[in-house]
Order: C-alpha cells, then structure tokens, then sequence
C-alpha cells in the first residue's frame, strides 16, 4: 500500500479510501443493499490487511447505522491512531427543524451524535456533504472552526459543490484566522469528468486533496455494457440512476472503450478504470466501496498498473460533456 499526504496537511493515507455507505443496517435507511454487521465486518478487516488506513461514512448512511458498524469494527481492529476516520454532516437525519443542514445548531448536533455512533473522542477528517443554500457560509465555516478548536475534528473537508463556492469558503476561512478545509471530495470516473474543468484546478493551486467518490460510476465501469440493471444494487438505486440517465448513449461508447483495453490487458474492468483515476495527479484516494472480497483486491492491483498515453487517450476520446451532477 502506498501513503500519500492529505493535500497539504501533514496526515498520511492510504492511496485508496474504504468508503463505508454499503454498511449498515439494511431496514434502516435508503439503502436495502447494504451488508448488515456480520457481513460488514470482513470487508473491514480485509482492507486493513491490505494497508488501508483510510476509512469514509457519513451521519446518514443507514440512518446512522454505517457509523456504529465501522466505529465498532475498527475499534476491534485497529489501535485509533493508526486510522483515519472521515464522515460526514449535511443530510436531513430527521423530518424537523434543524435537523439537517449545515447551519451551527445543526453542525454542534451532528458532529456530537456521530461521535458517540462511532465510539470515538474525534473524528479525523469532517466533512460537508454538500452546501448548504439556506446558511451563509460564514456561519457554517466558524462552527467547523470551533469542533476542530474544540478536538472534535482534526481537519475539516467539503464534497460536491461548484467551484466558485468552494473557493468562498476557502477564502472566508483566511480572512476570518479559521480552519480551511484540506480536502474536496467530488463525483468523478472515467464515464463523469466535468471536475476537471474548474474544480481540480482550484484544488491544484490552493494544495487541497482530492477524494473522488464513485470512481468506478457505481458499478458502470466494472462490466461490458448492460441495458438492464446487472445488481440488485444497480435495480434499486434511484441516485445512481439519475446520473447517468440522459448520458447513456455516450456513456455506453465510454464502457466499450474500457472493455477493449481490459481485455488486451487481460485484467478486470475495475482494474483499468480505477488506475485511469489514479493516475490523475489532482487525486490523492479515490473512494472505492467493498461488498465482495476482489473489490478490494482489483482496487489493491490498480495502484500498479501504468496506462500508456495511447491506451489512456483511447479511454478518454468518447467522453462527451455531462450536465452537472452529484451537488444535490
């Protein structure tokens, strides 16, 4: 396993994240494809033989049950501070006032009920799951000020949002003396690239650390080509479906493509997809999700498998613009 720095900041992880939303209590939450605790627990225990240290949840995976699952499964595992625990604030938790958002109530509420669904004193890396249109940044960018003050955090982090609103927040936080957030964590894959038009610019030049989620498009990038849904996963998963609804089209061109290299390679589809991303120099971890044990073991041998330039440019050719997605 190779260890990276986290943009800037002196924190080493792991070159690829072990995102957690596929672990939970399946009757809880959005998610009936989720692996319960028993079956979670293997995949958490794999990833850390391999040298992952780096591991991502958020308070509303499974209505909080992703946190207690993988806050149990690595205070068995691991000492605390050999890994890093990333999760999230933002989403609705509950059908009532200040109970989602990111405003200061919200923020302080959140952040203490994670803690005590993950058994932790601290998190290491707290992030904004997405931006908040009803809160003024100022408000949002002191309150996370405050937990990092307050050792609740260590670093703080955002996700999916346009360019421009990242940037505010970066700039509020320097001219206020607050902490800034270290890393971005965008929707990006092969079949979804529009972060590289202003995003991983501005990430670039102000030394942020870039965590993609869904770098294989949800399983889109990991098989030939299917007009049916191949998972249960993939039948069930609104979101996921949105994403890629009205791109189909270019999106199949895209999938054909990294069929035809994998197999002249002779690895799995995984394998190709995921080391077109790491090879971006912009990325530090990539967030893979684990519910079968070569999931982890593809992402493993992705970390060493160079792309030449031909093979990299017959990957990127059929790629065709995307409305922007993943912010809501």
């Amino acid at each position: 396993m190779e260890y990276v720095r986290l943009g800037h900041t002196g924190l080493q992880v792991s070159r690829l994240c072990l995102g957690c939303m596929s672990y939970g209590v399946p009757q809880r939450g959005t998610h009936p494809w989720t692996l319960d605790e028993e079956a979670s627990r293997p995949f958490i225990a794999h990833a850390i033989e391999l040298g992952i240290n780096f591991f991502d949840t958020a308070n509303i995976y499974s209505d909080g049950t992703s946190e207690e699952i993988v806050g149990r499964a690595l205070a068995d595992m691991a000492p605390r501070d050999e890994v890093v625990i990333a999760t999230k604030v933002h989403g609705r938790w509950k059908e009532r006032p200040n109970a989602g958002g990111l405003s200061r109530k919200a923020i302080m509420t959140a952040i203490d009920a994670s803690l005590r669904r993950l058994g932790c004193d601290y998190v290491d890396l707290y992030q904004i799951h997405r931006f908040d249109y009803g809160t003024p940044i100022e408000e949002t960018m002191e309150a996370l000020h405050d937990i990092v003050k307050a050792g609740k955090a260590r670093y703080i982090g955002a996700s999916s949002m346009y360019a421009w609103q990242f940037c505010k927040a970066l700039d509020i936080a320097d001219q206020r003396g607050w902490t800034r957030f270290v890393s971005m964590q965008p929707f990006y894959n092969l079949a979804y690239r529009e972060e590289e038009r202003e995003m991983f610019g501005l990430c670039k030049a102000e030394g942020i650390g870039v965590i993609p989620w869904s770098p294989l498009g949800r399983g889109l990038l990991t098989r030939p080509w299917q007009d049916e849904p191949a998972t249960t996963r993939a039948g069930s998963d609104a979101f996921g479906k949105a994403l890629y609804a009205r791109t189909r089209d270019a999106d199949r061109l895209v999938v054909n493509a990294l069929e035809k290299i994998a197999k002249l390679r002779g690895v799995p589809m995984a394998q190709v997809a995921l080391a077109w991303v790491l090879a971006n120099p912009v990325i530090t971890s990539p967030i893979i999700g684990a519910t079968k044990r070569h999931h982890l073991e593809d992402a493993v041998a992705a970390l060493s498998l160079q792309l030449s330039a031909d093979e990299k440019k017959a990957l990127e050719a059929p790629y065709v613009p995307h409305p922007v997605l993943g912010f809501s």
